[in-house]
């Protein structure tokens, strides 16, 4: 299995998401980009860790590309939107991609530059190396699955 990671948002619909694109094997949600070990929910929703909200996608590059998730991520948000996505307002709900080597970076720079002809205004999503990722409290992990609720500014279609 393959691994990507993505902020676009609250997590909870990001996970779930991408838990509906075939080939997506496995999600997580957690935190990742701050400076502080081992962040609560709590703590990142201080906005003072640095960290955002993200989801770590396993896939199986046989039966999904790392450039068909990077399309569906540039299509589950809106990347021009600069910290903030729907009702929710701050760094931790920034746009990011966080790659784990460069053949990962260099296709999202790609896709990035491709998708920006769909918006009318500059994409900001950070494309920044992956590193620690800390695992979310279990009341977020399938949030949506479990509640129902969740979404907020994640459209529901995954585009083919």
């Amino acid at each position: 299995m393959h691994k990507a990671l993505f902020a676009a948002g609250c997590f909870w619909g990001v996970q779930y998401y991408f838990d509906q694109v075939p080939g997506v094997t496995n999600t997580t949600v957690g935190y990742t980009g701050g400076h502080t070990q081992n962040p609560t929910y709590e703590e990142v929703c201080t906005h003072t860790t640095g960290h955002a909200e993200a989801a770590l996608i396993e896939f199986d590059p046989k039966k999904v590309s790392y450039e068909t998730l990077l399309k569906q991520f540039f299509h589950m948000h809106d990347p021009t939107q600069l910290n903030r996505q729907g009702p929710d307002v701050g760094d931790s709900y920034r746009s990011a991609i966080f790659y784990f080597d460069d053949d990962q970076k260099e296709l999202a720079e790609k896709v990035r530059d491709t998708a920006q002809a769909n918006f009318d205004k500059p994409i900001v999503t950070q494309i920044v190396k992956a590193g620690p990722f800390w695992r979310a409290e279990e009341y977020h992990q399938k949030y949506t699955q479990k509640t129902g609720r969740g979404m907020c500014h994640v459209p529901y279609a995954v585009v083919s």
